[in-house]
């Protein structure tokens, strides 16, 4: 089931940082606090960008092995078209070199732009990384970038992926900006950006516990990040 939530819900989302949507999510012990989100080995590539929130759209891609034929990238295009909005691209590496792979630059961006996607999540590289700035309002989230299209070809759409440990389907709600993506739980998706703010109330608390003149170790609770 795709959590579909309202141009309100998402926009409240998209005022909230990711390491507070992460914390949120915790409190509904819906998953294994050790689960739901990328390493840092994906990187952002515009952290001046708002939060980046959008729903899943999944290929696994290649483009490393020389010679190689897919299915064509106009598969996943038209499984964009007909995706909830708006949408995150999520491109899985399947190639033999994942350190040499790029699977989109300028064109492919602008492409996913104009169909309703606001990013781009791969595990392996991307390109043109200026033209692409330009865009506005449309994220790469990656391993690095490659200064080489290699042989980009398209694998599958739509299937179950996995980057960077973090298992995405079609559909899940991801939340991410300069500190990485989280996976947004179906099941308490419209109740995350309430529990944020209540997070930061909590914090904002230990903050000033922590920042008074007589502050001390307390012996009873570890504070923790």
């Amino acid at each position: 089931m795709v959590a579909a939530l309202s141009p309100e819900q998402l926009d409240a989302l998209r005022r909230i940082d990711s390491p507070t949507i992460a914390n949120a999510i915790e409190t509904f012990q819906v998953r294994p606090r050790v689960a739901g989100y990328v390493g840092y080995d994906i990187r952002c590539f515009f952290p001046d960008l708002p939060p980046t929130v959008g729903y899943a759209v999944t290929c696994t891609v290649d483009s490393t092995t020389e010679g190689r034929q897919g299915i064509g990238f106009n598969r996943l295009y038209e499984l964009l078209v007909d995706a909830p909005k708006p949408a995150v691209v999520v491109m899985q590496d399947v190639g033999p070199d994942r350190l040499h792979s790029c699977h989109a630059g300028e064109v492919m961006a602008t492409t996913m732009k104009r169909l309703g996607a606001i990013g781009i999540l791969t595990d392996g590289g991307l390109r043109d990384v200026r033209e692409v700035k330009q865009l506005g309002g449309f994220q790469f989230f990656c391993a690095g970038l490659v200064v080489s299209h290699g042989n980009p070809i398209c694998v599958s759409v739509g299937d179950p992926v996995t980057i960077s440990g973090m298992p995405v389907r079609m559909g899940d709600l991801l939340h991410g900006d300069v500190n990485g993506v989280v996976h947004i739980p179906d099941s308490c998706a419209a109740e995350v950006a309430a529990a944020a703010h209540a997070t930061w109330q909590r914090e904002g608390e230990t903050m000033r516990r922590i920042n008074s003149p007589d502050f001390t170790v307390p012996r009873s609770q570890e504070i923790k990040h």
